[in-house]
């Protein structure tokens, strides 16, 4: 399995808010304890909010401080996803003031900071295009809201292009990795889409409504089974 879909992987596992062994991560992906441990780091250098306990394991926090403020993560979602568009500018000075708005971010912050652009690139490079991914995510919030269905063009990370019709369910965001959750009318299951590699949306006239093992909660609640990312 190559290392962006580990993390991948390990990220959606984290996300349910609960703890889980190194161990456990290590069966689930079928590789060494030190690989997991090397994961691990390099969400945490790339700002994903991952907290170890020693003997108990590691989860994922929901929410961060900027002192003296309290951030929502819608907040703090925005405020990546203004550094990451911000930080490919044209502008040599713009460019600059993300770069150094960043800086004093990592310094606020601690473990949750939002890294430099080169620590980024660095430590998660398969999630650095955060702005490629930000010109679909007014079409599939709107699609969210509106229980709408959409078909997609996606290329996933070996280069293969596919389409989905699908029923778009909840996009999350940590650091700068952006996906989409939803349940693939093309494929009969869920799959988990990075917005920076969706070539193209567009909103069918069609709305649905759930049906048993098509939902959110029935994603969430299967978590723990083997699925098949993309």
């Amino acid at each position: 399995m190559r290392k962006d879909q580990r993390l991948m992987r390990i990220l959606e596992c984290l996300q349910d808010g609960a703890t889980h062994r190194a161990e456990d991560l290590a069966e689930l992906l079928g590789v060494s304890l030190r690989t997991v441990y090397r994961d691990i780091a390099a969400l945490g250098a790339a700002g994903v909010p991952v907290q170890g306990t020693k003997g108990s394991g590691y989860k994922m926090h929901q929410d961060s401080a900027l002192p003296p403020l309290r951030l929502t993560a819608s907040e703090l979602e925005a405020l990546h996803l203004g550094i990451a568009i911000v930080g490919q500018a044209a502008d040599d000075t713009l460019r600059s003031a993300a770069q150094s708005l960043a800086s004093k971010l990592d310094q606020a912050l601690g473990t949750q900071a939002i890294p430099s652009a080169e620590a980024w690139k660095t430590a998660f490079s398969p999630f650095a295009d955060a702005a490629r991914g930000y010109r679909h995510l007014g079409t599939l919030r709107s699609a969210i809201l509106a229980r709408q269905k959409l078909q997609l063009v996606y290329t996933d990370p070996q280069g293969t292009v596919s389409q989905h019709r699908l029923r778009p369910l909840r996009v999350e965001q940590w650091a700068r990795a952006w996906t989409l959750i939803a349940w693939s009318d093309s494929a009969s299951r869920f799959v988990v889409l990075r917005l920076d590699l969706i070539e193209s949306t567009a909103a069918l006239p069609e709305l649905f409504v759930d049906e048993p093992g098509k939902t959110l909660a029935d994603y969430q609640a299967g978590r723990s089974v083997t699925r098949h990312p993309v």
